[in-house]
């Protein structure tokens, strides 16, 4: 073997990416099965939505009794995109099922969480690919647990890091041409939680380090990126980029973390959608002496139960 084809271009800690083409995932790749949660009665499912592809999904139903106390109300429907980079991590990963398992009891909805295939082995724009196909077929309501619980006049789009990265993508995009399933969908909010986001121009706050870091990545997993970290994907604000006032939904919440480094560039996007003449409602909630994705790693702490109780009073309308 040509010993340049091992050299290791990107090393996070969680994974390895190397000049071959080649990862090693050394985080984040456990599972948990799907079920009942007797501590919170949410009963959870996977879906295979793609045969050809396998990506499937795994549905989370709340307490149907309790369900049925809401006055015959359908319910919200959550569509989650997980985070790992793009690289690492599934909706079967046991920190995201845990989470979306409390989302899912705490705000009374229908939560679909979505297993797009992962890079280098499908580059990118595969995982967006994969989460618009899962998206439409959510709305279309293709599973009974949708058809006969979900409200699709309420649709919620969220996603944690690349995740979160995913849902504004999305949102985007719905904006720009509309859902490919001919139902009368309508995206009431979009819940980015400590979103992904970089831009070949550093901005003031944002580490050196990690924007480098960011590129080496972006450039192994997304070769075809047009303008490199400038690719309106992962730069909603750069020149040329669809203008935010095409965003879908009809309310924004961004949350970012203090020690995030992150945290510059999600503020410098929470402004932007702010200032584009976008008109839904967008709010900032920041975690203090945090870092990034604490809130799936740290559950029970003070400042995830602030985090959670403000996921479920915006996705509860409140």
């Amino acid at each position: 073997m040509d010993s340049s084809s091992s050299e290791i271009l990107v090393d996070t800690g969680s994974f390895r990416l190397y000049k071959d083409g080649r990862a090693d995932r050394t985080d984040d790749m456990d599972t948990v099965p799907a079920g009942f949660d007797a501590d919170t009665g949410v009963t959870s499912k996977d879906v295979v939505i793609d045969a050809a592809t396998g990506v499937f999904v795994r549905l989370y139903l709340p307490h149907i009794q309790a369900a049925a106390a809401d006055d015959g109300k359908k319910l919200p429907i959550v569509v989650f995109f997980h985070g790992g980079y793009f690289v690492v991590g599934s909706a079967s990963c046991p920190k995201d099922n845990r989470y979306i398992t409390d989302v899912v009891a705490g705000a009374r909805v229908i939560a679909v969480s979505v297993n797009y295939r992962l890079a280098p082995e499908h580059l990118l724009p595969a995982a967006y690919d994969d989460s618009w196909a899962a998206l439409n077929w959510a709305v279309s309501g293709a599973d009974p647990w949708l058809s006969k619980h979900g409200d699709i006049s309420r649709v919620f789009l969220v996603g944690g890091s690349a995740g979160g990265n995913i849902a504004h993508n999305m949102t985007m995009t719905i904006g720009v041409r509309g859902l490919d399933a001919a139902v009368p969908a309508r995206i009431e909010g979009t819940l980015l939680l400590h979103p992904s986001f970089c831009g070949e121009t550093g901005i003031a706050g944002e580490p050196e380090e990690f924007r480098d870091g960011v590129r080496k990545r972006w450039a192994v997993i997304f070769p075809d990126a047009k303008g490199g970290l400038d690719d309106p994907r992962m730069n909603p604000m750069a020149a040329g980029a669809p203008s935010l006032r095409t965003l879908s939904c009809e309310r924004m919440l961004v949350c970012a973390a203090e020690l995030d480094a992150r945290r510059a560039r999600e503020r410098a996007y929470y402004d932007a959608v702010k200032s584009s003449g976008w008109g839904g409602e967008v709010d900032w909630f920041e975690s203090e002496g945090e870092g990034h994705a604490f809130f799936v790693l740290k559950r029970g702490s003070s400042e995830s139960v602030k985090a959670m109780d403000r996921v479920v009073a915006f996705l509860s309308g409140h």
